[in-house]
């Protein structure tokens, strides 16, 4: 892999200035943001009455902290636009949740909105080791998710060939790879295995490909499943953060020179980590919940954003902003199996330590009697089918899920191919316990 470290120069001022440089600028924009919020938002202006805070309160940035914090279930509650601030007409763009469950949360965007956005991506990419002039294969969903035209629109202002694939038809994304030759693709990393595979079964030898970038997020992924597809396309796999209710992709973004977590955007977005339980603002170095104040959102500010996201605030290295560590799991999708929090991304830690599966699995969740049972769904590879090497594979995923994560789980590995695949983001957790 060539060495994609930026050119200084190419880079913003912002990105390399100093700590107070950059908390001068936050708590001049979170007081016009939260003064926007207050006079413009009627959510929000009820909701600072009721905590008897006002937007003049805001004497440094740690003030923000007696602020009330916002959760997903406001923007459902405000369901569909009662939570803007700025009236409808003055929306060029409407967005929705990718969520499955409930009615969608929908977010909207000024014109200003949408080129900041623009302007994150591109700086993202960049960061990424993207450069103008560059091809992008972009393999997010378009429509209301907000993946795959955040990082259209991005990757046009930076200056790239953008081709708008979408999610889908992998037999085409890998045709079209092969035959256009990108040098970027952006794509959830679940549905890169997916890619892979099928490379592998056109009989095209990835590492081969035009590929020397992928830029991937939507969902959490490890440090394993980097190494993974680093190995097998010979390219950077880089992480990008962002979530539809702060802003969509771009709000957090990895170096490639680096690789060592995620530089938040800190002169558009302030983040904090708290206690999941307590809710106290816990100190940088420390894991919790991560929670986001926008500072230059019109259409929708977000005041005190609890993402449930969790992860730690750590000091910038390839940037002086901070950087967040990658996302380990979420509050709300945490197991917790007979006592002990386990997350996806610890079961497919393991999984990829096992030579004779692949990175493809399901964790189903069930109940016998009063007891709750895991049962992780993975594929051997094409040269572990037989039945004695499943079973070793089987014996061996079991025992470092038990020494490592701390739970005995009952292992069925299927055949190559068995696993349902994603297009999107990856359906990791089937709980098919009895509803209480």
């Amino acid at each position: 892999m060539e060495d994609l470290t930026p050119n200084p120069k190419d880079l913003d001022p912002i990105e390399t200035a100093s700590r107070d440089e950059i908390e001068a600028l936050q708590f001049h924009r979170m007081k016009r943001s939260l003064k926007h919020a207050f006079e413009n938002s009627p959510f929000y202006r009820n909701r600072f009455i009721q905590a008897d805070v006002h937007p003049e309160d805001l004497k440094s940035l740690r003030d923000i902290a007696r602020f009330p914090f916002t959760v997903k279930q406001d923007l459902r509650d405000c369901y569909p636009f009662g939570m803007f601030a700025v009236p409808q007409s003055k929306l060029v763009r409407i967005h929705g949740s990718s969520g499955t469950t409930g009615k969608p949360t929908v977010v909207g965007y000024t014109q200003a909105d949408i080129d900041h956005w623009a302007n994150l991506i591109a700086r993202s990419i960049r960061a990424a080791g993207g450069r103008p002039g560059d091809m992008l294969h972009n393999a997010y969903g378009y429509g209301l998710f907000t993946g795959g035209l955040g990082a259209h629109y991005g990757a046009e202002r930076l200056g790239c060939t953008v081709v708008p694939m979408s999610g889908g038809m992998t037999e085409r994304q890998v045709t079209l790879i092969h035959d256009f030759q990108p040098r970027i693709i952006m794509v959830t990393p679940s549905y890169m295995l997916s890619i892979l595979d099928e490379f592998r079964r056109q009989g095209l030898d990835p590492r081969q490909s035009s590929l020397q970038v992928g830029i991937f997020g939507a969902e959490p992924w490890t440090n394993a499943m980097r190494r993974e597809i680093e190995e097998a396309f010979d390219m950077h796999a880089v992480d990008i953060y962002g979530l539809s209710e702060v802003m969509g992709p771009g709000v957090a973004m990895e170096c490639v020179e680096t690789k060592d977590g995620l530089h938040v955007w800190e002169d558009h977005f302030y983040p904090e980590i708290i206690d999941p339980v307590t809710s106290d603002v816990l100190p940088d170095g420390q894991m919790g919940e991560l929670v986001f104040t926008t500072l230059t959102k019109e259409g929708l500010p977000m005041v005190r954003y609890r993402t449930r996201d969790l992860t730690r605030l750590l000091p910038g290295t390839a940037r002086s902003m901070r950087r967040i560590e990658k996302i380990t799991g979420r509050c709300d999708d945490m197991i917790i199996l007979r006592g002990v929090n386990v997350f996806p991304t610890q079961i497919e830690e393991q999984i990829l330590k096992c030579q004779g599966l692949a990175p493809h699995f399901q964790i189903e969740l069930t109940r016998a009697g009063r007891m709750d049972t895991m049962i992780v769904h993975v594929e051997c590879v094409e040269d572990h089918a037989a039945a004695d090497a499943r079973a070793v594979s089987a014996k061996e995923l079991g025992h470092h899920i038990k020494s490592v994560v701390g739970v005995s789980t009952r292992i069925e590995v299927r055949d190559p191919g068995g696993v349902a695949r994603s297009e999107g983001k990856a359906k990791r957790v089937i709980d098919n316990r009895p509803k209480e």
